[in-house]
């Protein structure tokens, strides 16, 4: 049975995740993460996230108009990061978890302070061909091994320079792929249990209402500020969870 405060912890994280997500339109394997990992095991974690990943994305990346072109373009990174993920995922299961949860940090870190000083990444031109499948091969591997998808995955795609409703789109799609891939790599190596799959059907409902009321939100808040605030608070929990492993 599911202790009653690792269940308060699951629904309170899927419901901050989402409504995140409905705010700026991503974060929810982030925050989640984030929080979870401080409670619970890091395998566990990524474990609770993949469904609810995978529910409140596929819908953001069939809806946009562009979806045939972006799957031609991404091709070959969602390929690289496929075959990454059953590498990254073999790494999860045989190593530290309390290490893995540091390195998670250090891309949480990393992530949040990139979106702060939000600096100009160079446009991979005709390099792109080259680096797609390399950079979906090293975020597969990353974040098969923390659950992460953000470092270089979702910088990469910034530097793409979509047109922004594109961009939110790409982020469905690349988010939905590396979710149902994990799974099958996660089931393959005896990471999922019926006691998680049952719990992440149950944070199904926080994360939706946390989406409905994030979007509710959107035009009353400040986007700006928001972004500040929560990549600040990111931050600040990718610290905390580099100071468990160092302290």
């Amino acid at each position: 049975m599911v202790e009653i405060e690792v269940l308060a912890v699951v629904l309170v994280a899927y419901f901050c995740a989402g409504a995140v997500k409905g705010v700026i339109g991503l974060g929810m394997p982030t925050v989640s993460l984030a929080i979870m990992v401080t409670v619970i095991g890091l395998k566990d974690a990524i474990a609770l996230m993949l469904l609810p990943a995978f529910a409140t994305n596929v819908v953001q990346a069939v809806t946009g108009g562009a979806f045939a072109a972006l799957w031609r373009r991404l091709t070959t990174l969602l390929v690289g990061v496929c075959a990454g993920l059953w590498i990254g995922v073999g790494v999860l299961a045989a190593a530290d978890a309390l290490f893995l949860s540091a390195i998670l940090g250090g891309l949480l870190a990393l992530y949040a302070l990139f979106s702060l000083a939000r600096p100009q990444l160079p446009e991979p031109g005709k390099a792109e061909a080259v680096l797609s499948p390399t950079v979906g091969l090293t975020t597969g591997v990353v974040t098969g091994m923390t659950g992460s998808f953000v470092v270089p995955g979702v910088l990469y795609l910034q530097a793409l320079r979509l047109p922004k409703d594109q961009f939110i789109q790409a982020m469905g799609i690349a988010f939905t792929v590396s979710a149902a891939a994990m799974s099958a790599a996660m089931m393959q190596r005896g990471l999922l249990t019926v006691e998680i799959g049952l719990l992440s059907v149950v944070a199904l409902a926080p994360a939706f209402l946390g989406m409905y009321l994030g979007r509710r939100l959107r035009n009353r808040l400040d986007e700006a500020l928001f972004r500040k605030v929560f990549f600040s608070a990111l931050l600040l929990l990718g610290l905390y969870l580099i100071g468990r492993v160092i302290v």
